[in-house]
């Protein structure tokens, strides 16, 4: 068998940020950016990156996929560590982390995809069987402008079973949301408003559902401390990325201060960079993305280096089914297991492109024994959706 096609599919999803519940719903569109590798013998393999943060991202990903596909043409799927280290190594001086990474992981997947479907197994049978018979789940809300209606969204998510949940009551007092940081700051009133929606759900929830911080590698080593400091009454599980990446300093200034556990990776890509994390004792969860840190693959190294620290994996996910199924796979074979990031309780979003809808009940995710991944990406949504000159 020979791959014959690597084809990126930037499409323009119907979404929905509230389906169902309490409070008025919010129809809008979702980019997402699946990649499609075919082969041969007529078996797809299906992948996806995670999307760049504006819509320049996206785009270039989807260039640069184009680019990167090119040179794996002709070979034999089923080489997938081959295929791997020779598309990693070849990008090495234009920066092998990031999008290098991201275009690798979407290859990655599909090709875990194919020898799954070639070989009538589902892909965790392939790392080597369960240890698990579902994947618990933690979500998000909306984001919380209020104190009231963070409080509706979480007593929403609850009664879907879930029990865990992540927000980031700081994101509406920034300017620019989470891709943007200036002096890591926040105003005296954004703090106090942080507060009051923590408390708020924190009391809508009671003591028994985990809270998980997200600050968005947004503040610098005092404001940092000092918010994890402010949050502390509310029993929160982890204060998530609470600095950049850039200073492994900083994170260990912020861990020596702060009473809450701290969750960092997504913005860490293949093991080397996870390496310093554990050796250093920087976290106490990591959370790499399979769709960014190098696919399902590497998403398996990562897991294996950190059960030596007896560090939980909790990936990171705030896409597309495809990216939840990924890391789902890993995570049913792994014993170092947490929870699985989803983007909301309700996963309905994906249904009109995908053939079997995630199977998610009481807040667990249970993986089906359908070869590879185990779902179909539809091409004639594909190419409804897809964007002007960003489709096959």
């Amino acid at each position: 068998m020979k791959i014959t096609a690597v084809t990126p599919w930037l499409i323009n999803a119907d979404w929905d940020d509230r389906p169902g519940g309490d409070l008025p719903r919010n129809p809008t569109t979702r980019e997402f950016l699946f990649v499609q590798v075919e082969t041969d013998a007529g078996i797809t393999g299906w992948g996806e990156i995670t999307p760049f943060p504006g819509l320049v991202g996206n785009r270039a990903m989807h260039g640069f996929v184009k680019e990167v596909g090119a040179l794996v043409i002709g070979e034999d799927p089923s080489d997938i560590d081959y295929i791997w280290h020779k598309l990693f190594r070849r990008m090495t001086y234009v920066g092998s982390r990031g999008a290098t990474t991201a275009a690798i992981s979407a290859i990655d997947i599909a090709l875990w995809d194919i020898r799954g479907k070639e070989l009538g197994q589902p892909i965790y049978k392939l790392l080597g069987g369960a240890v698990r018979d579902k994947i618990g789940l933690y979500c998000h809300p909306p984001e919380p402008k209020d104190p009231v209606s963070a409080a509706i969204d979480a007593k929403e998510i609850v009664a879907s079973g879930h029990r865990a949940f992540k927000f980031d009551p700081f994101m509406r007092s920034l300017p620019k949301g989470n891709a943007w940081y200036i002096d890591g700051q926040i105003s005296k009133r954004g703090e106090e408003e942080a507060v009051e929606i923590t408390a708020a759900i924190r009391e809508a929830v009671g003591p028994e559902t985990e809270l998980l911080i997200d600050a968005h590698a947004m503040f610098n080593v005092p404001t940092a401390v000092r918010l994890a400091q402010r949050l502390e009454p509310f029993d929160i599980l982890w204060f998530e990325e609470p600095c950049p990446p850039e200073s492994y300093h900083a994170l260990k200034q912020v861990k020596d201060q702060i009473p809450q556990k701290i969750s960092v990776g997504e913005r860490l890509y293949t093991r080397w960079e996870f390496i310093p994390i554990l050796e250093q004792e920087l976290a106490d969860y990591i959370m790499p993305d399979v769709t960014w840190t190098g696919g399902i693959s590497e998403l398996k190294k990562i897991a294996n280096l950190a059960e030596a620290y007896y560090v939980p994996l909790s990936p990171h996910d705030a896409a597309g089914p495809i990216n939840v199924i990924a890391g789902a796979h890993v995570c049913m074979n792994v014993p170092n297991f947490y929870k699985l990031e989803t983007n909301k309780y309700d996963l309905s979003n994906y249904n009109p492109f995908i053939d079997h809808p995630l199977d998610i009940r009481e807040g667990d995710l249970y993986v089906s024994d359908r070869p590879g991944l185990g779902l179909e990406i539809d091409l004639d949504y594909l190419k409804a959706h897809a964007l002007e000159g960003y489709g096959g």
